[in-house]
């Protein structure tokens, strides 16, 4: 490692998908993280204070296949090595597939970072007889080689010591050698780029070759040139020649030359330093569960009966959570309103910050609960198979089955999912994942679900909660049949979707995952929601003197204009259109601005809402709530993502359109069917 001082120091973090990298990130940083965005980007960036060296910040790139910058995540992961240099960059690698992962650390040592690799699930290695010599594979690459095992925080203080060691890099320099035909055309390049002032001491320029020979031209936005115009134009000429005297030799194969020469290089490697005893069990845990899971007829109703029992888990784990909850704000409320005695501000604390944000944390187990029975599933390899399980069923649609992978990350937030779009390499399916995306029922929509399932279906809870999902998942599919007819007409890419060997996760990582999900929540009721709190507040109070949420005041002129259009669904009442226009802003709105319209309480609320609906109506409102206009940072990612407004405002006006048509379906269908 390089000379390191007492000054602050990055630690960048880079693997590729499933192999551990976030279990390692919490291992390094516990609790110490902060989330935000990458400038510029909507890619989230996580970073935290390495445990015992406050001095040292551990940044958690996005995972990455390899550093081929077709993806944003590529390039930040390229960019922020280039610019930033960090003091140590942990490659950590799945030891039980070290063929694919060290491909990238390849690209790494190219870019003349300063590498640790990290080998992973050591454990699991052993378990299927796999011995590697890691002092030789060390010496082979030039870098520290540090066995781990994460999820139970073996190894670790051995990583934290190599990236922090106090003393020069002393492992030699990396060169791939890719034949003399390459090399020379390499060489080339090199010289081209000193020549126009790009210095080798401040960019890996054999690197910049490498892109360039493997027709990445992004590659020269981020070099240094004296004269960029000029040098960029030269440049990709000369590349443009060396491209053609390459051909001579490899012909038309070209671009799949410098994957094989890297793939030869790792597999000389791993024939030195790995060995298999003799005889052992080809068919692993992981393959005895997939003949069962991955059953063409059995795959599909498995997974519909996991996530059944998801939605029976969150009912009875979070439901006497938000009965104490709702007790706790029920006493607050009224403590509250006994000790101020002015009028005005008791009606602003007690109904409005107590009433609309009360109404919105008793929900909060609920939400807790189902991210946590879906980052289990995710930890324990599950969900990749969802991918693979729906592949054939979803090309019937018109999409492959990666698409579902954004589409699931939408039951958490519909946010992350339209910017997990960018693993689908077809703009076609980008878009329709994009346009179907708000379909999926996001954990904002639970404090809705929870509220309206908690008054009428206390028998059904689970079967009504899943009967959401489920119509979001057929809706999404039946619009991307029709998008992918009428819009963007096609055929889906084929399927490569990595399964990864089903682990247990650590009580741990899932803890840090549960309570990120928990600040942001907290974050945004905070924030956001506090604001638009305030914001109906102050409209059900005026003009000052009218009664509070009543038709007089501003607040319900806006809903009895807009009530008329939600007659026909069966929540035609300025309350029920207050809170839809509320919840285009944050759909946890929805239930607040109920509360503060009746002007009840959390428990008030559960009464008037059972006296003035009916189970035919509040299903109904649930319909609509699932699918009507995205919220606003939803708009916000999908107009980031196509680059256009166009294709955002369409998305809010097929979504109101098809959740009006499908509430009036439910509503009008029930009262013919005698359910009113």
């Amino acid at each position: 490692m390089p000379n390191l001082s007492n000054e602050h120091q990055a630690i960048a973090l880079i693997g590729n998908p499933n192999t551990g990298k976030t279990t390692v990130f919490n291992c390094l940083t516990g609790a110490k993280q902060k989330v935000g965005n990458w400038p510029g980007v909507t890619v989230e960036k996580k970073e935290g204070s390495l445990i015992g060296h406050n001095n040292y910040t551990v940044v958690d790139l996005p995972g990455a296949y390899s550093i081929g910058a077709h993806t944003n995540d590529e390039l930040i992961a390229r960019n922020y090595i280039i610019f930033e240099k960090p003091s140590a960059v942990i490659n950590v690698i799945d030891t039980t597939n070290l063929k694919r992962n060290l491909y990238l650390t390849i690209q790494l040592l190219e870019m003349e970072a300063n590498v640790v690799l990290a080998l992973n699930m050591m454990d699991e290695a052993k378990t299927i007889n796999i011995e590697i010599d890691i002092s030789k594979l060390s010496t082979l690459l030039g870098i520290p080689a540090v066995p781990i095992v994460a999820k139970n925080n073996q190894g670790i203080n051995n990583l934290i010591k190599y990236c922090t060691l106090n003393s020069p890099k002393t492992t030699k320099s990396f060169r791939l050698d890719y034949g003399s035909a390459i090399e020379a055309e390499l060489s080339k390049l090199e010289n081209a780029l000193q020549v126009h002032g790009v210095s080798s001491a401040k960019h890996p320029l054999r690197f910049y070759a490498l892109r360039l020979l493997e027709k990445d031209n992004d590659i020269l936005e981020i070099a240094e040139f004296t004269h960029p115009e000029t040098a960029k134009k030269q440049i990709l000429s000369l590349r443009d020649e060396c491209l053609r005297n390459l051909e001579k030799n490899y012909g038309e194969n070209l671009d799949t030359i410098f994957i094989e020469k890297r793939y030869k290089f790792i597999e000389k490697i791993i024939e030195q330093v790995i060995s298999n005893e003799e005889g052992e069990s080809t068919n692993t845990f992981s393959d005895k569960i997939d003949k069962i899971v991955l059953n063409k007829y059995l795959g599909l109703p498995i997974f519909f009966l996991v996530m059944l029992i998801v939605f029976k888990f969150t009912f009875a784990v979070s439901g006497p959570l938000t009965e104490y909850l709702e007790t706790f704000f029920e006493f607050l409320g009224s403590w509250l309103a006994t000790v101020i005695t002015n009028e005005f501000l008791a009606s602003f604390f007690v109904e409005g910050i107590i009433g609309g944000l009360g109404a919105i944390i008793i929900f909060l187990p609920v939400i807790l609960c189902i991210f946590f029975a879906m980052s289990f599933l995710e930890s324990t390899g599950y969900m990749a198979r969802g991918a693979y399980i729906t592949d054939r069923f979803m090309r019937t649609i018109g999409l492959e089955g990666k698409a579902f992978i954004p589409l699931v990350i939408g039951f958490g937030c519909n946010v992350p999912a339209v910017l997990a779009t960018r693993t689908l390499e077809r703009r076609r399916d980008k878009m329709i994942t994009i346009l179907i995306s708000p379909l999926m029922s996001c954990g904002a929509r639970l404090p809705i679900y929870a509220l309206f399932i908690s008054v009428f279906f206390q028998q059904y809870q689970a079967l009504i909660l899943f009967s959401l999902y489920f119509l979001g998942i057929i809706l999404a599919i039946i619009m991307a049949k029709i998008f992918g007819l009428f819009l963007f007409p096609g055929k889906p890419a084929p399927l490569l979707v990595e399964l990864p060997p089903y682990r247990l996760p650590t009580l741990k990582t899932t803890l840090i995952q549960i309570w990120k999900k928990a600040n942001s929540f907290l974050k945004k009721v905070g924030t956001t929601i506090l604001v638009f709190v305030i914001i109906i507040w102050i409209l059900s109070n005026l003009p000052w003197g009218v009664e509070y949420a009543g038709p007089e005041s501003l607040m319900g002129y806006i809903g009895t204009m807009l009530a008329p259009l939600l007659t026909p669904l069966g929540f035609g009442t300025r309350e029920a259109a207050s809170a839809l226009l509320f919840g285009i802003a944050a759909k946890e709105m929805v239930v607040s601005t109920l509360a503060l319209l009746y002007g009840t309480g959390q428990e008030g609320l559960i009464t008037v809402i059972s006296q003035l609906w009916t189970p035919l109506s509040a299903y109904s409102f649930m319909v609509m709530t699932l699918i009507y206009i995205p919220c606003a940072g939803m708009i916000a990612a999908i107009k980031a993502e196509t680059g256009s407004w166009k294709w955002a405002l369409f998305a809010m006006l097929y979504t109101i359109v098809l959740g009006w048509v499908l509430s009036f379906i439910v509503y009008q269908g029930g009262l013919l069917l005698g359910l009113g």
